[in-house]
């Protein structure tokens, strides 16, 4: 049962890769870009997710299981401490991508452009 468990949440997980699948590759600036997009859009989410898991676990098992057990207290922490060092290094893998991302001119999905009402006043 553990086995079918494993299975489906890893399809589950691997879902966006068969849409991805459907683009071309034509480059090497190609390449980039999917694999850019890879990280940000598929990657990064799923490992927020799991360090968010992995501190909401940490501060279920430190304050509301161990509240009277001092070893699960400590278990809860360093589950609090990993799920924070879990979020505090994907912002800055996040970080980092857009760094390269902005470095080398591809599409950045930064700031962008302001919208606009289409009304030109002053000019």
């Amino acid at each position: 049962m553990k086995k079918h468990i494993i299975t489906i949440t890893a399809l589950s997980l691997a879902t966006p890769l068969f849409a991805a699948a459907q683009t071309q590759l034509n480059n090497v600036s190609d390449v980039g870009q999917f694999i850019i997009n890879l990280i940000n859009q598929v990657a990064v989410p799923v490992v927020f997710a799991l360090a968010f898991v992995v501190f909401i676990f940490g501060v279920f098992r430190a304050f509301i299981v161990g509240a009277n057990d001092e070893s699960a207290k400590e278990k809860g922490k360093n589950l609090i401490i990993w799920g924070i060092g879990g979020m505090v290094i994907m912002l800055t893998v996040w970080g980092l991508v857009h760094i390269i991302t902005g470095s080398f001119g591809t599409n950045n999905s930064g700031p962008g452009q302001l919208p606009s009402a289409g009304v030109n006043i002053g000019g």
